[in-house]
């Protein structure tokens, strides 16, 4: 039964992105609530996509802090399955906090940044250079390492990402 739910988990997914994103019946509850259902299937079964959308949806959009929270674990699934995506979000909670249930954990941001980075992620890329230009995050200020991520901003530029 397991290896079903998994196997099926890209085409939950897909349903649920495509009903969420539906422009008609546009604000309803009924829509909204079925969608994130399907969201919460396709992430408990193993989807690395719906991890991140539905963690997103939870974490920044949830109605209270258990909500969050467990938009956050969802996150970090995510970002540990290699979600660009996840991987930064997970930097912003890491650095910020969250609640008791993730602590700034300075080394913990920087390498979900780093991780995101290397998938150049933008904003990741972007954050790295800021951490090698003023020293933070633990790291120690290398105006090197700032000038390799600053290389790895030029082909995003160039491309319009």
């Amino acid at each position: 039964m397991r290896v079903l739910r998994r196997s099926m988990a890209p085409l939950v997914h897909w349903m649920a992105a495509r009903l969420f994103h539906l422009p008609v019946l546009k604000g309803s509850k009924r829509r909204h609530r079925i969608a994130m259902k399907l969201y919460r299937i396709a992430a408990e079964s193993g989807s690395r996509a719906a991890l991140s959308t539905y963690g997103h949806l939870l974490h920044f959009r949830g109605e209270d802090v258990a909500s969050r929270v467990q938009g956050g674990i969802y996150l970090e699934r995510a970002a540990d399955m290699g979600d660009a995506k996840a991987q930064y979000q997970m930097g912003r909670i890491y650095e910020q906090g969250f609640e008791h249930y993730f602590r700034p954990d300075p080394a913990k941001a920087l390498a979900y940044y780093r991780m995101a980075g290397e998938q150049r992620h933008p904003l990741a890329v972007r954050r790295m250079v800021e951490v090698y230009e003023e020293g933070v995050l633990g790291a120690a200020i290398d105006p090197a390492r700032a000038e390799c991520w600053r290389k790895r901003q030029h082909p995003l530029a160039e491309s319009g990402a």
